[in-house]
């Protein structure tokens, strides 16, 4: 017997439930979000996703002739060692132990001089990337940034796995006050008791980026600063901390950024709405999981792209298309995924499909759409486009006012 889920009621549920301003509310943005900034169709992607970044990595550092260069020998290493060269966190990861232990010595062909310079020739490339800015203020972060400037007694916090600044830049286009960690003008430094303690008006916005960011710089003396600059001299890019050991200091970022979504998660009935991610981290996986089971009352709704499952053209076979996320919701009660055609929610997996005529009158309507099916009541939720989540985020400013003038 099929399952189904009614979206209505859970867009209700939903809308309710973030526009509660004594809740602890936070929002995670992942690699797909940049992928839902509306652009000319020749300039679309305003960033590319991970396999999209490796491939313009690979297209610009690989040899273009039949001579392997570095950067084609450091990917067949990476390749004996049975590690993936589609995802360049994992070719940073990969590289960056191999320098943790090339001092003074040459590791798998390659001298330490060599890897420092293939590490900085990597983050460049990314760097020149990923230093972009949104096109205009309509951008689905900056309909996300005016929800969050909404009066709350509890301010919501992002959290991100993303290097960009463009949710610096919808910040900072509409005024809206945040922290990030870091304090200072010249060269801003990280600030532990401030994140530990919560040592922040409550007016601000706390941002989280979790994986580093392209302005975030380490000295040769370890010392961590932020940039207004995406280039320093004699500094070396913070991005992916999968080579940190998270035994050094606990004023590394890292750490506490990780345990600042695991310290959110067990407060009492906090709410974690997730976009763009697809479950491939482990130590995210891991951090949310080991988080949601220590705190039952708490709750993560992850909006997932496209399907939950596609078909193989060649054999007209299904797979699932986020596996690790299934399963995870498969058993974790408090974990709900809501993919176009099919939701995980309570642990019961089902289909979209109406309880009620697809008409209301406060428009949850424009997050659903019908199927050509035989079942007319089966529909797609929409919000797993990370730019029809902006839209609904913006139109329940307006619900959200109305909860407030009727208190």
């Amino acid at each position: 017997m099929d399952n189904y889920h009614d979206p209505i009621k859970h867009i209700k549920f939903l809308r309710q439930t973030l526009s509660q301003d004594k809740k602890p509310i936070g929002y995670f943005i992942s690699a797909g979000c940049p992928l839902a900034v509306k652009l000319p169709k020749e300039q679309w992607p305003l960033i590319p996703d991970v396999a999209g970044l490796t491939q313009f990595l690979s297209s610009e550092l690989s040899s273009k002739t039949d001579v392997k260069n570095d950067y084609d020998k450091l990917l067949d290493e990476i390749s004996l060692a049975q590690k993936s060269i589609k995802n360049i966190e994992d070719i940073l990861s990969f590289i960056r132990g191999l320098k943790d232990v090339s001092v003074g010595n040459s590791v798998r062909g390659f001298s330490n001089e060599e890897l420092i310079k293939l590490e900085s020739e990597i983050c460049t490339k990314i760097v020149s990337k990923l230093d972009v800015e949104l096109p205009n203020k309509e951008s689905p972060y900056h309909k996300l940034a005016k929800w969050i400037s909404i009066d709350r007694e509890k301010p919501v916090e992002v959290f991100t796995t993303n290097y960009d600044l463009l949710m610096e830049q919808a910040f900072e286009d509409l005024s809206i006050p945040y922290f990030d960690g870091f304090v200072g003008s010249r060269q801003s430094f990280f600030d532990l008791r401030s994140v530990e303690d919560d040592l922040i008006p409550n007016h601000w916005t706390r941002l989280w980026k979790i994986h580093g960011s392209i302005n975030w710089f380490q000295k040769k003396n370890h010392q961590v600063f932020r940039s207004s600059r995406t280039k320093e001299i004699d500094a070396s890019q913070l991005i992916y901390p999968s080579h940190l050991k998270y035994d050094q200091s606990r004023k590394m970022p890292f750490l506490a950024l990780m345990d600042q979504l695991s310290r959110f998660l067990r407060k009492p009935n906090a709410l974690l709405i997730i976009s763009g991610y697809s479950f491939n981290d482990e130590h995210i996986n891991d951090c949310i999981l080991g988080s949601l089971r220590a705190n039952p009352n708490s709750m993560v709704i992850s909006m997932l792209f496209g399907s939950l499952t596609e078909k193989n053209k060649e054999n007209d076979s299904t797979t699932e298309k986020y596996p690790k996320g299934v399963d995870a919701a498969l058993n974790r009660g408090n974990l709900a995924i809501w993919a176009k055609d099919e939701a995980i929610i309570g642990t019961v997996r089902g289909k979209w499909k109406l309880g009620a005529l697809l008409e209301d009158e406060d428009n949850l309507a424009n997050c659903l759409s019908k199927r050509d099916d035989e079942e007319a009541a089966l529909c797609d939720l929409d919000l797993g486009d990370f730019s029809k989540m902006g839209d609904f985020l913006q139109a329940l400013i307006g619900y959200n006012q109305t909860l407030l003038d009727e208190k």
